[in-house]
């Protein structure tokens, strides 16, 4: 098994904060810790879910397919599938970063995946008609399409960080 350091610290560094917060005051710790652990139940059940639908992925979709459509040399195609999968998939952000490095992992370009969380972010086909609710449709309509091009710049920005390192 593969220990990242950059983890270790990071949990090194929670672990040391909570200690303190313990010294200082131990019935809030524990209510935060309780909080926590009752955020954290809600999101398993999705994140598990979502987990779960790209091991099915990777698991049907071999290695070269991913690659094929959403990895470095997939080009324009590439960028515009992952835009649109993320533009109508209505995913948490923190299920889409381990989606996306299992993606990465599995021959998928880096550049897509910025454009693909990018637009899972920031675009919300699904959630416009609510948000027209609030917003009205012309301004959710603006919102969302500078949102998807903006996007585009994203993938484009990290790819031209990544590729300068």
């Amino acid at each position: 098994m593969k220990v990242d350091v950059s983890t270790l610290v990071l949990y090194g560094v929670a672990l040391s904060w909570l200690l303190i917060s313990f010294q200082k005051d131990k019935a809030r710790t524990i209510l935060a810790l309780k909080k926590a652990w009752k955020s954290f139940a809600g999101i398993l059940p999705p994140f598990l879910t979502v987990i779960f639908l790209i091991s099915l992925v990777i698991v049907f979709l071999p290695e070269r397919s991913i690659a094929a459509f959403l990895g470095e040399q997939s080009g324009f195609p590439g960028y515009l599938i992952a835009s649109l999968v993320g533009a109508i998939t209505l995913i948490p952000g923190f299920v889409a970063f381990p989606m996306a490095k299992m993606l990465l992992d599995q021959g998928a370009g880096i550049a897509q995946m910025a454009v693909f969380i990018s637009t899972l972010m920031m675009v919300g086909v699904v959630t416009a008609p609510l948000e027209a609710r609030y917003f009205r449709l012309r301004a959710t309509l603006w919102r969302n399409l500078l949102a998807y091009f903006y996007s585009f710049l994203v993938g484009y920005v990290v790819w031209i960080a990544v590729k300068g390192w």
